[in-house]
Parts: C-alpha cells; sequence; structure tokens
C-alpha cells in the first residue's frame, strides 16, 4: 500500500502541516473541574512526537450556563484554564506538533451529573436573543484567547446535535424569529453570526475550521441538506463568513453523500464551496465509533479506499479518532509500513489518558 498521499505537506493561510492527517476531537473529561493537567499535555504531546499532522483538541467550551455537560470537561476560558492550556499548546510546539482547540457549547444535550445544578441547558428554543448574542461574543472571546496562547488553528464544534449544529436542526430549532426559519439558510443564521465574530477576533490570516454532520447523537439518519443544491445554501454562508476549512463528519468515511457521485460529504463540500475540507468517520477500522459506546471492540482496516480518494482529491486532510486513542504511534506506523504492529482498538482506552 503507497501511503505517499498520506505525508504530503499542507498549507492554507499560515497553517502549515507536515502531512494530512488530523487527530480528531475527542471527549476524555479527564480535566478537573475544567482546567486541563500535566497528563493532559503529556496526552497530547504524545501524540506530536508521534508524527500527527494536526491536532484538533477535545471539545473545550465557552463561558455560558451549561455549555458542558460534564464536569471535567475542560473550560477555554478563565485564567486557571487558560493558563493550562498554554502549558498544553507549549507541550505541544516542543514536539514540533500543530494543534487547535475545539471551541464548543453542547446545547440540551443530556446530563449525566450536571456541573450547573438549578440552571437550566440552553438551547434554540430557550434563549433569549441576548443569550445568542453573549453566546456569540463568548465564542469569540475564546477564539481570541486561542490565537493569544499560540495555538495554529482553531474548530469550532457545529456538529453531532449540539448547540450550533442544534440550531441548523429543524427538529431543535423551532424558533419563529430571526434565528429561526424553515430552511437550511435561515436556520443557520446563529452559525454565520458566530463565524464573523470570531473572524473579527483572530484576524483574517488566522486559520477556522468548523466541524459539521448531517447525523446527530439524537438520531443517526438524521439529514441537514437533502440535496447539493441544500448543502450548498448551508455551507456557502459559512464561508463568506469566515470558514477556511470544513471537517465534515461522517459515521464511516466511505458511505456516499447523495446519490449519482460516490463523493463523500467531504468530497460534496469541497465540491460545492472550493475550500479545503477534512474526512473522518471509521478512518482505519472496521466498525463505526457507534460501537464503541456500546463497548465493542474494533478490528482495524487496510487504507486503500481512503487513499484512493485522497489521491482523486475528494478532501485535503483525513481525521483520525479511536485509532489514535489505542495507538499513539498509529500514523508513524502507517509512515514506515509498520500496518502489521497496529493495534485493534478496544474500548478500554476511551476511559484512559495515554
Amino acid at each position: 500500500m503507497n501511503t505517499t498521499a498520506l505525508f504530503q505537506p499542507f498549507q492554507y493561510k499560515q497553517l502549515q502541516l507536515k502531512n494530512r492527517i488530523v487527530m480528531a476531537p475527542m471527549t476524555r473529561a479527564q480535566s478537573p473541574d475544567g482546567i486541563p493537567t500535566e497528563q493532559v499535555a503529556a496526552y497530547y504531546a504524545r501524540r506530536a512526537g508521534a508524527e500527527v499532522g494536526l491536532i484538533l483538541s477535545e471539545g473545550t467550551v465557552i463561558n455560558r450556563p451549561g455549555s458542558k455537560n460534564m464536569k471535567d470537561i475542560p473550560d477555554f476560558h478563565g485564567d486557571t484554564a487558560l493558563n493550562a492550556w498554554k502549558q498544553v499548546i507549549d507541550a505541544v510546539h516542543a514536539k514540533e506538533g500543530k494543534m487547535g482547540p475545539q471551541i464548543w457549547h453542547v446545547g440540551n444535550t443530556p446530563i449525566p451529573n450536571s456541573p450547573y445544578p438549578g440552571i437550566p441547558m440552553e438551547s434554540p428554543d430557550n434563549m433569549s436573543v441576548a443569550d445568542i448574542q453573549d453566546a456569540i461574543q463568548q465564542f469569540a472571546a475564546s477564539a481570541a484567547a486561542a490565537k493569544k496562547l499560540g495555538f495554529d488553528c482553531l474548530e469550532l464544534h457545529g456538529a453531532h446535535g449540539y448547540l450550533i449544529d442544534q440550531f441548523f436542526w429543524q427538529t431543535t430549532n423551532n424558533r419563529t424569529d430571526e434565528y429561526g426559519g424553515k430552511t437550511i439558510g435561515e436556520r443557520s443564521r446563529f452559525a454565520v453570526e458566530v463565524i464573523k465574530a470570531v473572524r473579527a477576533a483572530v484576524g483574517a490570516d488566522f486559520t477556522i475550521i468548523i466541524r459539521l454532520s448531517q447525523w446527530k447523537q439524537q438520531d443517526y439518519t438524521s439529514r441537514l441538506a437533502f440535496t447539493p443544491q441544500e448543502m450548498e445554501a448551508w455551507l456557502l454562508p459559512m464561508k463568506e463568513a469566515g470558514v477556511d476549512i470544513f471537517h465534515c463528519s461522517q459515521r464511516r468515511f466511505w458511505e456516499p453523500e447523495f446519490e449519482g457521485s460516490d463523493l463523500n460529504f467531504a468530497g460534496w463540500a469541497k465540491k460545492l464551496t472550493g475550500q479545503p475540507t477534512i474526512t473522518v468517520g471509521s478512518v482505519g477500522l472496521k466498525g463505526d465509533f457507534i460501537s464503541a459506546f456500546k463497548g465493542e471492540g474494533t478490528e482495524k482496516s487496510d487504507l486503500t479506499e481512503l487513499i484512493r480518494r485522497l489521491e482523486r482529491q475528494d478532501f485535503d486532510l483525513v481525521a483520525v479518532g479511536r485509532a489514535l486513542l489505542s495507538d499513539p504511534e498509529w500514523v508513524k506506523k502507517v509512515k514506515e509500513g509498520r500496518t502489521a504492529e497496529l493495534a485493534d482498538f478496544s474500548p478500554a482506552s476511551m476511559g484512559v489518558l495515554y
């Protein structure tokens, strides 16, 4: 298997990567009361030292009530948390890695143990316009902090049924004002205003990524865009607002997005916007990540189809998630042709920080 395409450099604006492999954001919830530890820094630095091209952090939350649904999800606001994140990015840079935080608000997803007892979770249906405007400014504040701390880029979490995605989705957005609407274009207003505020906060040259998905945690079969025309109406306003790279989440990267073409989500996003895209979804594994939450292990799989699509320039970057949890040296082994040494995914790896 010729993996040369995976190890070509990539550059967009000031973001320069040594290869096309991205560590996907994966919630670890091991930052006590929201403060990343030395173990968190070592966890990311270990992947940076093993030649991951770009690390995207686990979701880190903005300064809004109910922005996280587990108390040990890391914050990306406040001096204590931000000082801890400075230790993380410095550790990654010491290993010659590149990293961006994923900036997040979970919306009204279920809370196992609420970090904010008595405070209702925020959603499109219960946020006032003032709440929305403050949330937009808090996304921008966290983005400004990312640049100030020395991160190489940032990602907005607009996927998987969390707050930004809840505004996109007709099932969860029943607003009748300017932040609602019957079309995906209308319901994208919140995301567009977040992106504009973030762009103003970080300047023209800092790379902004947004993670998007059709499927939701609440409904694996849901769709926001049923046709290429609807997808264009969804994505182009975000491009115009300032998104540089679209991170297109699928459960299985090889599945076509629309009938009549084998292009996946990332392939269509690139075709419609002209922007770089990241593909993600069961890369290097035979089963999708939903199985991991059921306690199921997953065997590794070869990368032939992924590389075929990358060589065809369907997308620009490839995000790897679970495979990098079980095997921190996954990228290095692939580069050196040691694929027989790649570890199968074990769900036990989701509970440890290594």
